[in-house]
């Protein structure tokens, strides 16, 4: 038996597989140094799948961390024995019926896949790359010059 062909797991692109790794990814994704580029492989992953028909997108619920405090629905979105959301598209609020609000009693399966593989798996099955060297901002490009700190009297204007 050959090792290397059980370990690779490009080999193996299961809808089972891929939904692990999708789990896994976003799992690891909120502490990621590079949370960006996880989240766009897990939203590359889940749209092909719902293409290929190896997922479905089951409706919509209602976000429980909704930007700038207001109602923001996500896509609800099956694949094997795990759930998953991603962002809407504007054909999605008219042909998905809307779920409400988030159950929170349930839970994905646990999968005990190392990111790295669940990198590796993703990445052969979208065909996306990571960019080792993400692009700078611009707070790290500044360079910091001292300046004195300025003392006024009480009540003088600083500029």
């Amino acid at each position: 038996m050959d090792d290397h062909n059980r370990l690779d797991p490009a080999t193996k692109q299961s809808t089972e597989n891929l939904a692990q790794a999708i789990y896994t990814i976003n799992r690891h994704a909120k502490t990621a140094p590079n949370p960006k580029f996880l989240y766009t492989l897990k939203k590359k992953a889940l749209i092909k799948l719902v293409f290929e028909g190896k997922a479905k997108k089951e409706g919509l619920h209602f976000s429980n961390n909704p930007k700038f405090s207001k109602q923001q629905s996500d896509v609800l979105v099956s694949a094997g024995d795990y759930y998953f959301h991603m962002p809407p598209t504007k054909d999605d609020f008219n042909q998905l019926p809307h779920l409400g609000s988030l159950n929170q009693t349930y839970r994905n399966p646990k999968a005990h896949m190392p990111l790295s593989k669940a990198k590796i798996l993703l990445q052969s099955y979208v065909g996306m790359k990571e960019d080792k060297h993400p692009p700078k901002t611009n707070q790290s490009k500044r360079t910091h010059t001292y300046e004195k700190p300025v003392f006024k009297k009480l009540g003088e204007s600083y500029r």
